[in-house]
């Protein structure tokens, strides 16, 4: 089964392959995902998904 565009972008996030929401939205679009831009409006959820983009980011730099 194919995960949703939240489910994916949640993936991206914790995998460090992202360093934040606006990279994160490229990467979403490149990749085919639709309504990105209307799913990750909710400020919750940017907000939610910033913070992992840079706990995971700096997880990644420290290997």
């Amino acid at each position: 089964m194919t995960p949703s565009t939240l489910e994916r972008a949640y993936a991206l996030a914790r995998a460090g392959e992202v360093r934040d929401v606006a990279a994160l939205k490229q990467r979403l679009k490149a990749d085919g995902c639709h309504a990105v831009d209307v799913l990750l409006a909710s400020r919750n959820v940017r907000g939610h998904l910033e913070a992992i983009c840079a706990a995971a980011t700096s997880r990644k730099g420290q290997e």
